[in-house]
């Protein structure tokens, strides 16, 4: 019989977190795509505590949200979730596939991506770096 410490085993199960991200402590990441858009998705942390996703509901494309706005929601066989916007802007695309598929979130939470803002200012600095949210799942 093998036995494992904790700390082990939790770095082990320990979601990826691509440091080219930032994060909102609501779970959603951002991704600037250009000048004045980003992209917006969930955690991979997220997707693994929602299990088996089944339905996205996707914003409406023109919308105008605020930041931290709740704008869609995805659904699991445990629960749903809103998802909230990580910046001001206006929903510019949102990704259709994820309609006919929800489970390709729960494939690569980072790969795809839900909606695309466009935004007046595309700073990010007040998002969590991949650092702080690990501090901020962890505890």
């Amino acid at each position: 019989m093998m036995l494992y410490d904790k700390a082990n085993l939790e770095s082990t199960f320990m979601s990826h977190i691509p440091n080219n991200l930032k994060y909102a402590k609501t779970h959603e990441w951002a991704k600037p795509v250009g000048d004045h858009l980003i992209q917006v998705g969930i955690s991979d942390f997220a997707q693994e505590e929602l299990g088996d996703l089944v339905f996205v509901e996707l914003p409406e494309v023109g919308r105008k949200v605020s930041a931290g706005e709740q704008c869609a929601v995805v659904e699991s066989v445990k629960t749903a979730s809103d998802l909230y916007s990580p910046v001001n802007g206006v929903v510019t695309q949102v990704n259709t596939a994820l309609a006919d598929d929800p489970s390709l979130l729960n494939q690569d939470a980072y790969t795809h991506w839900i909606f695309t803002l466009e935004v007046e200012d595309a700073s990010l600095a007040h998002l969590l770096d991949a650092a702080s949210y690990q501090a901020q799942i962890e505890t």
